[in-house]
């Protein structure tokens, strides 16, 4: 029966005519937004935008890359690859949009960072706050190791300057879409991760997503519960050999 799940998912969240069981409002959504309290933030530099590679170019050069270089990534250069994953780029009907799209722009995607080597940023676990687009400090220390451990003994994203860890808040997805919300959480994870990859391309940085990983490890090291926040995705970023 396990190896039926897949299947058994992809029949249960189907719409069909005159059925749309899975759309339907909860009782409470959880807004769009996640903060932590109490902890140090850092504000990060205003994304430069300026000339970077074409959009054409950086999809015909777009590679996942596994060996990376021992440089330190500059602090400015990080903050315009978690805009390009989130950042908000209009405000329009009382919605903050942003660089990904979401299905009904609710955000269910959260990004977390594992800084090996970024310049003027202590190594250690960090969210992303996107509305002031800043980021949390969550632990301090070097996690490279515990990172590659966790996703399957994959030593090139011990060797990156940074790992990117998206994780789902389903609820703020399923309190409108219930079951079908899986499906659009893991799109939305999509959209974001080809962001980051085009956005590294532009910023001659290398990058890989890693969808192998043990769930429950990754989850522990950035102190998310597993069942109401879990994790999805990962992506590996430095400079290329």
């Amino acid at each position: 029966m396990n190896d039926e799940i897949g299947r058994i998912f992809q029949e249960k969240t189907k719409y069909r005519r005159g059925q749309l069981g899975g759309l339907s409002r909860l009782e409470k959504w959880p807004g769009r937004y996640k903060h932590y309290s109490g902890v140090p933030r850092i504000k990060l530099p205003s994304p430069e935008l300026g000339n970077k590679t074409s959009l054409w170019e950086c999809l015909r050069r777009r590679r996942s890359i596994r060996s990376f270089k021992n440089l330190p990534l500059p602090l400015e250069i990080l903050s315009l690859l978690l805009w390009a994953c989130q950042g908000i780029t209009a405000r329009e009907f009382g919605v903050e949009l942003r660089t990904a799209p979401s299905a009904g722009a609710l955000y269910p995607v959260e990004t977390y960072l594992s800084a090996h080597r970024v310049e003027n940023l202590e190594p250690g676990i960090y969210h992303y706050d996107v509305s002031a687009h800043a980021l949390e400090k969550i632990k301090s220390g070097d996690f490279s190791q515990a990172i590659a451990r966790a996703s399957l003994d994959q030593d090139f994203l011990a060797e990156a300057a940074a790992v990117f860890i998206w994780t789902a808040l389903f609820a703020r997805s399923s309190w409108k879409y219930r079951q079908r919300a899986y499906r659009y959480i893991y799109l939305d994870a999509g959209h974001i991760a080809e962001n980051l990859a085009l956005a590294a391309v532009a910023c001659r940085l290398g990058s890989c997503q890693v969808g192998a990983f043990y769930d429950e490890e990754i989850n522990a090291l950035i102190g998310i519960d597993g069942q109401e926040e879990s994790t999805i995705y990962l992506s590996a970023v430095g400079f290329p050999l």
